[in-house]
């Protein structure tokens, strides 16, 4: 039932999501839109080496992808690359393959859990994640061009 996966916890997240806005220097800046629902978030990144060290984003999403837009942004700050990259891809499984949620501090997830039954939310699920990892694969990009190309 579509009830399930609005339950009480997914409307809290929607309705408190932090760190909304545009940071005025950003490291990056990504878009992810769902084509399925109209969905877009999109997110700036700072970051020092390896971690995250400041995040904002614009989110124009159902409750869904608010919700996890608000997860993120609770916990991005003093989080990794690589650490990124593998939340996005256990809350993938978690969705598509009935992998696990995540546990420790991105535990909340497992109240998306139930979005699994509904494959048109998935995308709307997956967009803050998808635009982290975007943004991070940028200013991993611009880390490598030489100096002199970075203008």
């Amino acid at each position: 039932m579509l009830n399930d996966i609005y339950n009480k916890r997914i409307i809290e997240l929607a309705g408190n999501i932090p760190r909304l806005g545009r940071l005025s220097a950003p490291d990056a800046t990504a878009t992810a839109h769902s084509k399925l629902c109209g969905s877009t978030v999109k997110v700036d990144l700072k970051m020092d080496g390896d971690t995250v060290t400041d995040f904002a984003h614009d989110v124009k999403a159902c409750a869904l992808g608010q919700a996890s837009s608000s997860i993120m942004a609770s916990h991005v700050v003093g989080s990794t690359a690589s650490e990124l990259r593998e939340l996005r891809e256990t809350v993938r499984k978690m969705l598509k393959e009935n992998g696990a949620p995540p546990e420790g501090k991105w535990e909340e997830i497992k109240f998306l859990e139930p979005v699994r039954d509904y494959k048109a939310r998935h995308a709307s699920t997956l967009l803050t994640f998808d635009a982290v990892v975007d943004a991070i694969g940028q200013i991993e990009a611009k880390a490598k061009q030489p100096a002199t190309a970075q203008g």
